[in-house]
């Protein structure tokens, strides 16, 4: 069984409810609303918890922290975007990929 513990929390704030909302990333189905963050975030790890109890070992998601990443991935762009990146990073003196690389590292 997976531990409840390893998987990706977050907290956020909810203008609709008013309360706090706890999410696990694992598991996008699941939310728990709470008047504080630390309520948020015990709740939605108790709801993990109590799922994993229901589940199989085999049927319990792999926590995204133990998963390995190539580094790599493919996205489709628009070619005017792809043409305005190419001349971006021949201006800069950079590979294209060196260019997004950058980009999505900032966020």
């Amino acid at each position: 069984m997976g531990e409840a513990t390893h998987y990706a929390y977050r907290v956020i704030w909810s203008d609709e409810d008013g309360e706090f909302v706890g999410l696990c990333a694992e598991f996008p189905s699941l939310s728990w609303l709470a008047k504080t963050q630390a309520k948020a975030l015990a709740g939605i790890v108790r709801l993990v918890e109590d799922i994993l109890k229901d589940m199989a070992p085999s049927e319990a998601p792999e926590p995204l922290a133990a998963r390995q990443y190539s580094g790599e991935f493919r996205v489709r762009i628009p070619p005017e975007v792809h043409r305005r990146l190419v001349i971006e990073a021949a201006e800069s003196k950079v590979s294209l990929n060196r260019l997004v690389s950058a980009k999505l590292s900032r966020g």
